[in-house]
């Protein structure tokens, strides 16, 4: 994602599937300390990528911000140290 930080995606809840704003983005499956190695997603040309550790179907939806998940509260914010 050029310009701008690799967003990342956690899905504590078990979402099958996550629709996001972005095609280039990080999944750690569920919230430190029971996330999954965080693995770098692009999507390319397609618009859906399943994470290969907790198989979430991400879905590319441009109608959303980089920073929007359907269903909400998908998208992970860490606190400074």
């Amino acid at each position: 994602m050029a310009g701008g930080a690799i967003p990342y995606f956690q899905n504590d809840a078990g979402h099958r599937k996550i629709h996001v704003g972005v095609k280039e983005f990080m999944c750690m499956g569920a919230n430190p300390p029971y996330d999954h190695p965080h693995v770098y997603l692009d999507m390319g040309d397609d618009a859906e990528k399943v994470c290969p550790y907790c198989s979430t179907l991400y879905v590319y939806d441009h109608g959303l911000k980089a920073s929007e998940t359907v269903p909400p509260g998908c998208l992970y914010v860490g606190q400074a140290a």
